[in-house]
């Protein structure tokens, strides 16, 4: 049942709502749900009360949806989660990533929501919201090319950063965010923004330039997060390897992450630390050396290497061949000869031929990863690759997808059954119970999008806690493990978790 309707009381010039519920439901990567969280902080230090987007939406005065932008099929779903909203009959906000990059001309197409706000109005949505349930009238937000509001000069950008709203920076030493889940995992972001010019994505464009956070400001955050129960760290960001290239020598510089993860990984009560979003073109000797050997850091490798034929990659405007990538990881696998390796990979890019297709098939073989993401090509509005020459035909594409797709699954359930007999720990996220088995990720998995370990003889696994086994089968890329011991155990949780929720 819906709260009841907000009626406004007057402090001052200024009325303000007595119902004050909202629930956020959040969309898209692993950086969206820091950012939820960030807001979920804002929101609460505003005077706002969580309530559960899954389970208790018709009780909220405000939905709050954290949109996705990112291609056609998570616009779509960004559409209908606020349709799904305004039929709730609570007030509905649009923002994230589809908000920030459509502004005023998503709103003027759906009126079902109350409004539609982008980065520049998180320091303040407590107060918007007010507005809203109030009956005052929020402008939309209005996009700009975010890569216009920081210096070309990274190293220029701190000063000015202060000036430029960007999720999840400039907190300072007090942590604002609020959990939206007990999960043992969190993501933690390092930095935002991405100054490369691939002409396939038009992320840069409404994330805006690459800025890191300051190496205080993230162990502040992830010590916060240890407190909560966390045990593993996510480092996220547009572009892991970029960090620190903007902090200056003092800072570290460019090999800013090699010395931030040992760092890390000594949080108290922090057992693994995990980097995503490589880029492979600067993937430096002594980045891969740190992940690899340092202790308490996951030797996982998330290479973003989109294609390996040389005349594809150029085309998408970025480096690399089939031999250099695999001398990249036959690196990794010289120091780490277990590491877990992923990627995404995209088919159908306008010119690509059989050929380029056979030569991404060869390094895909070769390369032997244990989580590959298969993608058809589709034009992105605002990018280069929109108005390339040599398009396929949907057909062809589909054809592709399905083509590389077969022999992804085929190589990746191989490199699962070469792990058998191996010894892995295990982070458990999931307790046995009478309909559930007890589930968690080894070090070469990451959330979500690589595979899992079921746990055998796993009565009295509490979630969070770290536990050696030994792999005694794979069913697709999915591990079957029999503990031997638990190495770690588990947190003690927070008296209580904020309401919220994901999709």
């Amino acid at each position: 049942m819906r709260g009841a309707d907000p009626r406004p009381v007057t402090l001052g010039s200024v009325s303000s709502p007595t119902s004050r519920r909202v629930a956020l439901l959040t969309l898209g990567c692993a950086r969206n749900e820091v950012d939820s969280e960030e807001l979920a902080g804002r929101l609460t230090a505003g005077g706002w009360e969580l309530v559960d987007a899954e389970q208790d939406a018709e009780d909220a005065d405000v939905i709050v949806v954290n949109t996705c932008g990112f291609v056609e099929s998570a616009k779509k779903d960004s559409v209908d989660t606020l349709l799904a909203a305004a039929d709730t009959g609570a007030k509905v906000v649009a923002v994230g990533c589809m908000a920030e990059r459509y502004g005023s001309e998503l709103a003027a197409s759906m009126p079902e929501a109350d409004a539609v706000l982008g980065f520049d109005h998180y320091p303040d949505l407590a107060e918007r919201l007010d507005d809203i349930v109030a009956g005052r009238t929020v402008e939309s937000h209005t996009p700009v090319d975010r890569r216009t509001l920081l210096p070309i000069t990274p190293v220029q950008r701190p000063t000015a950063a202060a000036d430029v709203a960007v999720p999840g920076h400039g907190w300072g030493p007090r942590v604002l965010r609020t959990r939206l889940d007990s999960a043992p995992v969190a993501p933690l972001k390092i930095a935002s923004g991405c100054d490369r010019r691939c002409s396939f994505c038009a992320i840069p464009s409404f994330r805006g330039a690459f800025v890191s956070r300051h190496p205080d400001e993230i162990l502040a955050e992830a010590a916060w997060l240890a407190e909560q129960g966390v045990r593993e760290l996510f480092l996220v960001s547009e572009n892991s390897t970029s960090y620190g290239k903007d902090l200056g020598r003092e800072l570290g510089g460019a090999d800013a992450l090699q010395h931030l993860l040992p760092r890390l990984a000594a949080v108290p009560g922090i057992a693994r630390v995990r980097v995503s979003y490589l880029q492979p073109a600067e993937t430096r000797p002594g980045l891969v050396r740190a992940i690899a050997t340092t202790p308490g850091v996951a030797d996982y490798f998330d290479l973003s290497f989109q294609h390996s034929s040389e005349s594809v990659l150029r085309r998408m405007r970025r480096f690399g061949s089939t031999d250099s990538f695999l001398e990249l990881i036959g690196r990794i696998r010289s120091l780490a000869p277990a590491a877990g390796v992923r990627t995404n990979v995209i088919v159908g890019f306008p010119g690509e031929t059989e050929a380029d297709l056979a030569e991404l098939e060869r390094f895909l073989t070769e390369a032997r990863m244990d989580a590959v993401g298969v993608f058809g090509y589709s034009d992105e509005e605002g990018t280069e690759a929109a108005g390339l020459a040599d398009k396929l035909d949907e057909d062809t594409i589909a054809e592709r997808v399905a083509r590389v797709s077969a022999l992804v699954e085929q190589l990746t359930a191989d490199r699962a059954e070469e792990r058998v007999g191996e010894e892995v720990v295990v982070l458990v996220e999931q307790a046995e119970t009478e309909d559930t088995d007890c589930v968690g990720r080894a070090a070469h998995q990451a959330p979500e999008v690589d595979g899992e370990c079921v746990l055998t003889d796993a009565d009295g696994l509490a979630v969070g806690s770290l536990v050696r086994g030994v792999v005694t089968a794979a069913e697709g890329v999915d591990l079957v493990v029999r503990p031997v011991e638990v190495v770690l155990e588990a947190p003690a949780r927070p008296a209580a978790v904020s309401a919220g929720g994901t999709r």
